[in-house]
């Protein structure tokens, strides 16, 4: 009898890399997505010399390996050739199939960017996912990260990106942007705002709400004794931290025990955080000016719903 070789031996066992990729291929709602870009993406006729297009789904699966791995255009395009998990999640035979190139890849980019085709899939994804129960409506979490932009004035224009701002959080200066979220108490992450990373946190608290509240969470960048008024009137718990203020700066033991308490709550909202920056690498900006980044993390949040649901939706 033939003894397998080492090489199909090691091909025979399931990759940790394989499995994530199968898992995302089940949960996300490619009909839903594709059936939403799909009009627009054919609406341009081809020129009867020129290439044929690329199919959408395809090319949507591409879209998101970048975010899953963090890859630039050039990187996706070598990356196809070179990984066997990514042909066998694109479906592409490499020896008889073309493989999408780093032009074709940005120009699908700049289409999903241009049609606002992120935040459409975003709100489209997390519509299943209510109806699936998987986003609760009855008490949002609001949080804010900063994601560092290059400082570096080495480049055409000679300056840095003027949409971007500078901040100081614990005694060190950062420039970039913020990316604040509105998340359920699973850390569900709902809604979506982006601004230079200069604007105060509390500014975008009231975007960050749905509306249907029963409970706002927050943490002390969010105390507000208006909001606070205003929310206990409507019957809404408030569950911002309590912070120290200008005439008492030291908290009573009984603030202490509440902020303890509300903080197991409020800390779920780390959670799509953690998947986006550390997770997937996305720690950085990529592109210049807020509309694309803005477009890039509507898709990273819309993936982390996915990510994190995904045993529950495997389930059904």
């Amino acid at each position: 009898m033939n003894q397998a070789s080492f090489f199909s031996l090691g091909h025979k066992k399931k990759l940790r890399c394989e499995r994530f990729l199968d898992e995302m291929d089940r949960v996300v709602p490619w009909d839903e997505l594709i059936g939403m870009i799909e009009p627009q993406y054919y609406k341009k006729k081809e020129r009867p010399q020129g290439r044929k297009k690329t199919e959408l789904e395809v090319m949507l699966k591409i879209y998101f390996l970048q975010q899953w791995y963090n890859l630039s255009d050039p990187m996706m395009e070598d990356a196809i050739y070179d990984r066997n998990s990514f042909q066998k999640f694109l479906g592409i035979d490499i020896l008889g199939q073309r493989v999408p190139d780093e032009t074709t890849i940005l120009n699908f980019r700049h289409f999903l960017e241009e049609n606002r085709f992120p935040e459409k899939m975003f709100n489209r994804v997390n519509g299943i996912l209510i109806k699936r129960g998987l986003i609760m409506r009855s008490g949002t979490i609001v949080d804010a990260t900063i994601v560092n932009a290059p400082p570096s004035t080495k480049n055409s224009n000679g300056k840095r990106d003027p949409e971007m701002g500078s901040t100081q959080k614990g005694g060190k200066w950062y420039f970039g942007m913020k990316a604040h979220i509105g998340a359920d108490t699973k850390g569900m992450v709902h809604t979506v705002k982006t601004t230079p990373a200069n604007t105060a946190d509390v500014k975008m608290f009231d975007d960050l709400l749905h509306g249907d509240e029963k409970a706002v969470f927050g943490d002390k960048a969010y105390a507000s004794k208006e909001r606070k008024k205003k929310a206990r009137k409507k019957g809404i718990y408030w569950g911002v931290l309590d912070k120290g203020c200008r005439y008492r700066r030291f908290l009573s033991s009984s603030q202490h025990k509440r902020n303890r308490k509300i903080s197991g709550v409020r800390g779920m909202v780390e959670h799509p955080f953690l998947v986006v920056k550390h997770l997937w690498g996305h720690a950085k900006t990529r592109y210049r000016g807020l509309m694309k980044n803005t477009s890039q993390l509507f898709t990273l949040f819309m993936l982390t719903n996915l990510y994190r649901a995904r045993r529950k939706l495997l389930l059904t």
